[in-house]
C-alpha cells in the first residue's frame, strides 16, 4: 500500500479519484478501520453522497469491513449529518463517502466511532493510516455481512421532534443544494410542514454544473440570492455537497453571518437548557460569548476544528456549539454538526418573529467582520512573527496563541492561522465598525505580504 499521507487529513480523508483514492485504498482503509474501532463481530454504517467514484469506493470499503468479520449496514444516499443520526441511532461506528464541497474529481471519507463520536488524527485516524499501509492482519473469524438499510424516513422524523414548526406561520423558503446531499434530504426534512419549498439545483450530480457546493464563497451564493429577490421568499438557505453545512441569506439576499446563526440558534437552546454551556471556536465574532451571557449561558471558547468543538463538547456537557464555518453541533444529535437542524432552529425563529429576516438577525449581529481572507506565503511562522512583533508593543494589546495568533484589544480583534494543508495565512478581523475593520485588516494583510 503506497504512502497515504497525503489523503489522510486532519480529521477526514480526502484526495483525487483514482489518482490518490481508488478501491483498493478504500478496501484497506475499510479493514482498518474495523480493526480500530473494535468493530469485528458488531455493526459499521456507511453512507455516500452522489459523486460517480462514491458507490464504488463504498462498496470497496464495505468488503474490507467485511473481511474483518464487522456487519456492513449500507444506508445508501445521505447526507453527512445522516450518517451521524445512523451512528448515533443505531449506536454504531459509521464511515461517509464524501469530499464535502471539494470538486469533483475528489473523494473521501469522514470516520466516526459509535454514537457518532469523531475520529481525528488523535483519536483512530493515524492508527487507520498506519494500519492500511502496513497491511492489516486477517481475520481468523467468519466475515461479516452486507445489508442495506433506509434510514431517511427516521432522520427527517427525529429532527422535527428536535425544532416543532407544525402551526407556525407559513415561510417562503429558497433552497440551494448545488446538485449536493440536500437535494435528498431537504424534502423528506420539510415534508408536511408550513413551509414553500423553492428548489434550486436539487438534481443529484457530482460533477457540480450549476457551483461550487461551497456556500462560504460568496459567488455560490449569487444565484441563491437573485432568487430569493425575484420572488419575494421569506429567506434562502444554501447547502455544502454533503448537506452538514448551512449558510442563511434573509429576504433582501443578504448573507446572515454563521455567527449571528451560532447566537440565534445558542439563545433558543438556552431556552431549552437554562444555564447550559455553549461552545463557540476563536473566530466566531464576539457577539456569541456576549449574547450566549445575556441569556444566562456559559460560553467556552475553542479551537477550530470539529474534533476540538465535539472534545470540548463532551468534557463540559455543552448543549450547542458553533463555528465561524457553519458548522452546528448539538448535544441532542449525538453532539455532531448538522446544517439541517440549525435551519429548523432559524426557520421556527423566523417564524415566530413578527418581522423579516434581516430585522431578527439585525438582534445577533453587533460587530463589522472580514470574512476569512488567504494569503500565499511560504514561510508561514516568520511572517506570523512580524505581525506578532509589531502588535505586542502596542498599549491595551491582548495576545494568545489558542490557534494561531490571535491580537485583541477593546475595539477590535484579528485571528491569524497557518493552513494544515497549504502555504496559506489565514486571517480573519473583526471591529465594533466597517473603519477600524479595514484599517486593521490592510495593516495586517500588509505585513503578512511584505516581500523581504
Amino acid at each position: 500500500m503506497p504512502d497515504l499521507s497525503a489523503i489522510v487529513k486532519a480529521y477526514d480523508i480526502r484526495g483525487v479519484v483514482p489518482d490518490e483514492l481508488d478501491e483498493d485504498v478504500a478496501h484497506a482503509l475499510g479493514a482498518a478501520f474495523v480493526r480500530v474501532a473494535d468493530a469485528a463481530g458488531r455493526a459499521v454504517v456507511l453512507g455516500r453522497d452522489m459523486r460517480p467514484s462514491s458507490p464504488a469506493l463504498l462498496a470497496a470499503f464495505a468488503d474490507g469491513a467485511c473481511s474483518q468479520g464487522a456487519d456492513v449496514i449500507d444506508i445508501g444516499l445521505a447526507s453527512t449529518d445522516q450518517l451521524y443520526f445512523a451512528s448515533g441511532h443505531l449506536d454504531a461506528p459509521g464511515a461517509m463517502f464524501t469530499a464535502s464541497h471539494n470538486p469533483a474529481r475528489y473523494n473521501g471519507i469522514k470516520l466516526c466511532r459509535r454514537g457518532a463520536s469523531p475520529v481525528g488524527q488523535d483519536s483512530g485516524l493515524a492508527e487507520v493510516r498506519r494500519l492500511a499501509e502496513t497491511g492489516v492482519p486477517s481475520f481468523a473469524g467468519a466475515t461479516g455481512t452486507l445489508q442495506s438499510r433506509d434510514v431517511l424516513s427516521s432522520y427527517a422524523e427525529y429532527l422535527r421532534t428536535l425544532v416543532d414548526l407544525r402551526g407556525a406561520r407559513p415561510l417562503t423558503v429558497v433552497v440551494d443544494a448545488a446538485n449536493g446531499m440536500a437535494g435528498h434530504t431537504v424534502p423528506a426534512v420539510l415534508a408536511g410542514l408550513p413551509v414553500t419549498v423553492v428548489p434550486m439545483y436539487f438534481e443529484l450530480d457530482g460533477t457540480f454544473p450549476n457551483h461550487e457546493a461551497n456556500p462560504l464563497e460568496p459567488s455560490n451564493l449569487v444565484d441563491l440570492q437573485t432568487r430569493v429577490r425575484e420572488i419575494g421568499a421569506d429567506i434562502g438557505l444554501a447547502f455544502d455537497g454533503d448537506a452538514d453545512r448551512c449558510f442563511v441569506v434573509d429576504e433582501r439576499g443578504d448573507p446572515v453571518s454563521p455567527s449571528a446563526v451560532t447566537a440565534l440558534v445558542a439563545v433558543r437552546e438556552l431556552a431549552k437548557h437554562p444555564g447550559g454551556t455553549v461552545i463557540h471556536n476563536l473566530i466566531t465574532s464576539r457577539a456569541v460569548p456576549e449574547i450566549v451571557r445575556e441569556h444566562g449561558g456559559v460560553p467556552v471558547r475553542t479551537r477550530v476544528g470539529h474534533s476540538f468543538i465535539k472534545q470540548e463538547m463532551a468534557r463540559t456537557g455543552a448543549i450547542f456549539g458553533g463555528e465561524h464555518s457553519a458548522h452546528y453541533y448539538f448535544r441532542d444529535f449525538w453532539r455532531a454538526d448538522t446544517g439541517m437542524l440549525a435551519a429548523l432552529h432559524v426557520l421556527a425563529a423566523l417564524a415566530e418573529h413578527p418581522g423579516p429576516l434581516s430585522v431578527l438577525a439585525a438582534d445577533y449581529e453587533r460587530y463589522v467582520a472580514s470574512g476569512e481572507i488567504n494569503s500565499q506565503v511560504h514561510d508561514q511562522s516568520g511572517r506570523t512573527r512580524v505581525v506578532r512583533d509589531e502588535f505586542t508593543r502596542r498599549p491595551g494589546v491582548e495576545v494568545d496563541e489558542l490557534d494561531g495568533l490571535t491580537v485583541l484589544t477593546a475595539g477590535w480583534w484579528f485571528n491569524l492561522r497557518a493552513s494544515n494543508t497549504e502555504p496559506l495565512l489565514r486571517l480573519n478581523v473583526e471591529a465594533a465598525d466597517r473603519a477600524t475593520m479595514a484599517a486593521v485588516r490592510d495593516e495586517v494583510l500588509a505585513l503578512v505580504r511584505k516581500e523581504d
